[in-house]
C-alpha cells in the first residue's frame, strides 16, 4: 500500500523539487512477465551462480537477505540460495522506462532524467506540487504497472534523500527546517560527496551521523577533507542543495562489456566478443540518431588489471562494421600478459543527426602508459 511521511508544507517553499525513483525497477519490470512470482525473493543478473558478474538489482524479499545491487552473483547466492535468478533485459527496461518518463513530462516542462530508473521534476510552478506528486504516482502505476517513490523537497538534495525514506511506493515530503530532524541520525554516507574514503577520514573525527557533519567544526574537517569539500559537505549536511533541474542531460557515451565466467585466453573468442558488444553499442546509437567519433576497448587481465585503448575516428559513424573494425583493432594491438576477465567496448565524443560535426581530432587517443581502474559495469 502506498504509504506518505509530511515533514513541511511544499505550498510556502520558494522551489518545489521532486525527485522520482522507481521502486526494484528492473525487478519490478520483470515481474510484470512473471506475476507468479511475487513476493518471492528475485534477483535480475547472470544465472551461472558461479558467474563473475554481480546482481543487477534484486526484489526486496531477496534484499533482507542481504543481497543488493553490484553485490557478485557467488554472495548473493550464498547469501539467498531460494532466489529466482532472471536474465537481464534491456530493451524491456528501456521501454517502460520511456513510459514512465512521458508520464513525468505531462506534469512539467523541466525533467531531468538522471537514469532509467529516477528523474528529477521541478513542480515549483504547480499551485498544489503534494498533490502532483501523488497524482504522478498514480499515473505512473496504472500506466505502467510499477510502483515509484517520490521525495518532495525544496532541492534537488533533499528531495533525492527523501525518495529513499519511505520505500517502497512511498511519498515523503521533507522541508530543510525539518531535515536535521528527520535524517540527523542517519549515517553520514546518505549526504552526496561522502563516499567510502571519505567515511573513514570522518570516522578519525568521530563523524558518523548527519547531525555530526553538520555540527562538525570546519577548520576540523579541512584537516581530513580539505577546506573546499569541507565547506560544501557542512552545507549539504545542512540540507542545502541546488534546485536547479536541467532540462536535458547531454549523452557522453554508450557502452556494453562482459565478464567472463572463466578468465579466456582464446583471441579468436574475444575478437568475435568485441566485435558482437561494437555492433551493438552502434546499432543502439544508431537507433536514437546518434554518431561517434571514439571508439574505446576495455580489457581487465587477471587477476585485477584494467586498461583502456581509444581510437579517434576522422567521421562519426554508426555503422555497426566500422564501430567491430575499429575495435577489433584496438584488442588486435593490445598485447596480453595474462588471460583476460572484462571486454568492453564503448563510444564517446557523440552526435545527433543533423548537428554539425566538430574539428575532428587526428589519430588515436592517448592511450596512457598505465592501468586504469575502472568500476564495473
Amino acid at each position: 500500500m502506498p504509504s506518505e511521511r509530511l515533514y513541511g508544507d511544499p505550498s510556502e517553499w520558494d522551489h518545489a523539487v521532486a525527485h522520482v525513483d522507481m521502486d526494484a525497477f528492473y525487478v519490478s519490470v520483470e515481474l510484470l512477465e512473471r506475476p507468479d512470482l511475487r513476493g518471492k525473493p528475485v534477483i535480475v543478473g547472470p544465472r551461472d551462480p558461479n558467474s563473475r558478474g554481480v546482481v543487477m538489482t534484486a526484489s526486496y524479499e531477496a534484499r533482507r537477505f542481504g543481497v543488493h545491487s553490484a553485490l557478485p552473483m557467488a554472495v548473493a547466492m550464498r547469501r539467498c540460495p531460494q532466489a529466482v535468478v532472471l536474465p537481464r533485459n534491456m530493451e524491456r527496461y528501456r521501454d517502460a522506462s520511456r513510459k514512465v518518463m512521458a508520464v513525468l513530462h505531462r506534469y512539467s516542462d523541466l525533467v531531468e532524467v538522471v537514469g532509467q530508473d529516477e528523474a528529477y521534476v521541478d513542480l515549483t510552478a504547480s499551485p498544489a506540487p503534494k498533490t502532483r506528486a501523488r497524482q504522478i504516482k498514480r499515473d505512473v502505476l496504472a500506466e505502467t504497472g510499477l510502483t515509484c517513490s517520490i521525495g518532495l523537497g525544496p532541492n534537488r538534495l533533499i528531495a533525492k534523500i527523501a525518495s529513499d525514506l519511505d520505500k517502497p511506493d512511498g511519498l515523503c515530503v521533507l522541508a530543510r527546517e525539518r531535515f536535521l530532524e528527520v535524517v540527523g541520525d542517519k549515517p553520514a554516507r546518505i549526504i552526496p560527496g561522502v563516499g567510502p574514503k571519505t567515511e573513514q577520514r570522518l570516522d578519525t573525527l568521530e563523524i558518523r551521523t548527519v547531525s555530526d557533519l553538520a555540527r562538525a567544526p570546519e577548520n576540523s574537517l579541512s584537516a581530513v577533507v580539505g577546506a573546499n569539500h569541507a565547506r560544501s559537505l557542512g552545507r549539504r549536511a545542512c540540507g542545502f542543495g541546488s534546485s536547479e533541474v536541467a532540462v536535458e542531460r547531454e549523452r557522453k557515451s554508450e557502452s556494453r562489456e562482459r565478464t567472463f565466467s572463466t578468465d579466456q585466453t582464446d583471441p579468436t573468442l574475444m575478437r568475435e566478443e568485441v566485435a558482437a558488444m561494437a555492433r551493438t553499442v552502434a546499432e543502439h546509437l544508431g537507433k536514437q540518431g546518434i554518431r561517434g567519433r571514439t571508439v574505446t576497448l576495455k580489457i581487465r587481465l587477471a587477476p585485477f588489471r584494467t586498461f583502456t585503448r581509444s581510437r579517434t575516428l576522422p567521421e562519426p559513424t554508426a555503422d555497426p562494421a566500422a564501430v567491430a573494425t575499429a575495435a577489433q583493432g584496438l584488442f588486435d594491438a593490445f598485447e596480453r600478459d595474462a588471460a583476460v576477465r572484462l571486454l568492453g567496448v564503448g563510444m564517446s565524443n557523440l552526435v545527433r543527426d543533423g548537428e554539425r560535426d566538430g574539428p575532428a581530432p587526428g589519430g588515436e587517443a592517448p592511450a596512457g602508459t598505465g592501468p586504469i581502474q575502472l568500476a564495473l559495469g
